[in-house]
């Protein structure tokens, strides 16, 4: 597996797991029919760094990493990730997990933190907690999941350093 830097050149690949991630309305805010353009900005826009995990030369998922909020509260990361739903259980999660700790630690942040991490998506809790991440906070009923009705979504921090949230 090959973590790098996305480039232009990928967004088709980024746009395929893109739409799959998406597809089913549980796992991420985007609406089914988000666009090609909502997509690409999400993953190309102002202050996004996106990097792609290949496998056999193919883009089997993506991650970016942003600043979470401004100015005084630059110091903390924020990331999004995407596998390939056909890839899931190959350990490409974890490996970009991985990768963008070392990415934030290397860009100078002093901690991470997921915004809105989907209750029901436990195979992004249960990776977040091995990686060192804690559940701050919960967010009751905010996502309309497509088959489960409202859910909850979590607020997931870690230190880069690795002590506790």
């Amino acid at each position: 597996m090959l973590i790098r830097a996305a480039t232009e050149n990928d967004f088709e690949g980024i746009w395929l797991i893109f739409q799959a991630v998406v597809a089913n309305g549980d796992t991420y805010v985007f609406s089914p029919q988000a666009t090609r353009e909502d997509a690409h900005d999400y993953w190309f826009g102002p202050g996004v760094r996106s990097f792609v995990a290949e496998v056999d030369g193919a883009i089997s998922g993506m991650y970016k990493l942003i600043t979470n909020q401004r100015d005084l509260g630059s110091h903390v990361a924020n990331a999004s990730f995407m596998v390939c739903p056909k890839a899931h259980g190959k350990g490409i999660g974890e490996a970009m997990g991985r990768h963008c700790l070392e990415e934030a630690r290397k860009a100078g942040y002093a901690a991470m933190q997921f915004n809105f991490v989907v209750s029901t998506n436990t195979g992004a809790v249960a990776l977040w907690k091995k990686l060192g991440f804690s559940i701050v906070g919960t967010l009751p009923k905010v996502f309309r999941h497509q088959s489960l009705g409202m859910v909850d979504a979590y607020v997931m921090h870690r230190f880069l350093d690795g002590s506790g949230a």
